[in-house]
């Protein structure tokens, strides 16, 4: 009974941030999503309801840079990895998804660390 509470509660928070956000082929979205293990990001364009661009640690590139894909280190990576791979497919600016996630711990710091590299959001 309790996890079916918590699972509909967390489907209300990702339709709750999802209604705002709508990525569009000039600015399309970022969106994250992580689990206990990994983290992953990836560039939609919801108009063609394509992914344009994707990161994780479970990728073969930053896998042999990171030891374990659950911490901030391993967000940092894929932030930057996601930022360098939009740049090189033309994309400057993006609406940032982060899903029902706050905004903070690994969410924050792959965001940042992409705005370092260059993305806008």
């Amino acid at each position: 009974m309790r996890f079916e509470k918590v699972k509909k509660a967390k489907i209300r928070r990702r339709f709750r941030t999802r209604k705002k956000i709508f990525g569009t082929p000039e600015r399309p979205r970022l969106s994250v999503f992580r689990s206990n293990r990994h983290i992953y990001a990836q560039i939609i364009d919801d108009y063609a309801s394509a992914t344009l661009a994707s990161a994780s640690t479970r990728t073969r590139s930053l896998r042999r840079q990171i030891a374990q894909g659950g911490n901030k280190a391993a967000a940092e990576a894929v932030g930057e990895a996601i930022a360098k791979q939009a740049i090189g497919v033309g994309i400057k600016c993006v609406c940032f998804d982060r899903n029902r996630y706050s905004y903070h711990g690994r969410v924050k710091v792959l965001a940042e660390a992409a705005r370092k590299v260059g993305l806008a959001f």
